[in-house]
This record gives structure tokens, sequence and C-alpha cells, in this order.
């Protein structure tokens, strides 16, 4: 009797649950702290005078961020979205660490990873977007 491999869908399958599962709860999170961000939430208006460039950041950040969610939820976009909010999280990495002096850099060093792999786990979504 001859014996086959393990078809290889199974792979593919839990990939793809793995990545829709990171984008909803980065969706979730995103959605939750933008619009924190638009609505003036008080610790948000406080961390960001606290870095000094003006309320007008905050505001930039949140929409940046609701639209990213909302992207993260359209496959042919998501790595696109993904890699949106890795530069906007990488740069609260340092913001956190260089102004504000304080250990909040880690979620947003953990979220930097977690995008960049739903970018990688999407690059041939996104690569198509360019002709490549």
């Amino acid at each position: 009797m001859e014996r086959t491999a393990p078809h290889p869908a199974g792979r593919g399958t839990a990939l793809t649950v793995l990545v829709w599962l990171l984008q909803v709860l980065c969706f979730a999170m995103f959605m939750l702290v933008g619009v924190g961000k638009l609505t003036s939430w008080p610790d948000h208006v406080q961390v960001f005078e606290q870095i000094g460039m003006g309320q007008w950041l905050r505001y930039a950040v949140g929409a940046a961020e609701v639209a990213g969610a909302v992207l993260l939820l359209v496959p042919r976009l998501a790595g696109l979205a993904a890699i949106g909010l890795a530069v906007i999280v990488a740069g609260a990495v340092l913001t956190h660490l260089f102004i504000l002096v304080d250990a909040g850099w880690v979620l947003p060093a953990v979220l930097t990873v977690v995008l960049l792999l739903i970018a990688w786990i999407r690059r041939r979504e996104t690569l198509s977007l360019i002709g490549r």
C-alpha cells in the first residue's frame, strides 16, 4: 500500500485562521484606542500633552488607527494596513523610550511584531497591489 504525504491544505487553513484571528484582535484594539484618541479620553490627552507636539497629533494618530483597523478587515489591503499600523506603533515605542521615558513601550513593541507577522502572511496580496 502506498502512503501519501499529508495534504498541505491543513497548514494553509491553520495559517488563514491564525491571520484572521490576529487581524480581528488588532482591529478591536486599534478601534478602541483610535476612537479614544478621537474622542479625547483623558489618558490620551495627557500623554499627547507630555509628548509636547500638540493635540493635532493625537487626532492624526487616532484617525490613522481607526482607518488602519478597518482596512485590516479587507484581505487585499490587510498587509498594507498592518505595515502602516506597525509604523505608528513603532513610533509609539520610540516615544515611550526616548520622550516619555516609561515602561509603556512594551505593548506597542509586541503589537509591532504582531502587525509585521500579519504583513508577512499577507505579503502576496500586498505585492499584487504593486504588480509583483
